[in-house]
């Protein structure tokens, strides 16, 4: 007598490889200071601590135009050297 048996054989899947990826950030934060308005001898302001860095910003807080002698008055900001400040 011969007996035939079969058998099947189910492999199991090998585990896929992990990869773990670390990422290192470096994290910078930027401030901006107001720099201090000119009060050495010939200063164009008195001591009012009011500075404008251009004439954008004194339009932007309504003090444009600005006089020789008025707060927030620094001659960058007059171009033409007339004592009227961001009059353009």
């Amino acid at each position: 007598m011969t007996a035939t048996a079969t058998t099947t054989s189910t492999l199991e899947p090998e585990p896929a490889v992990t990869v773990t990826a670390t990422k290192t950030v470096k994290v910078t934060r930027t401030v901006t200071a107001r720099a201090e308005a000119d009060t050495g001898s010939g200063s164009d302001s008195d001591s009012d601590s009011t500075y404008y860095a251009n004439c954008s910003e004194a339009r932007a807080a309504g003090a444009a135009p600005i006089h020789r002698g008025e707060p927030g008055y620094a001659s960058h900001l007059d171009r033409d050297n007339d004592g009227v400040a961001c009059d353009s």
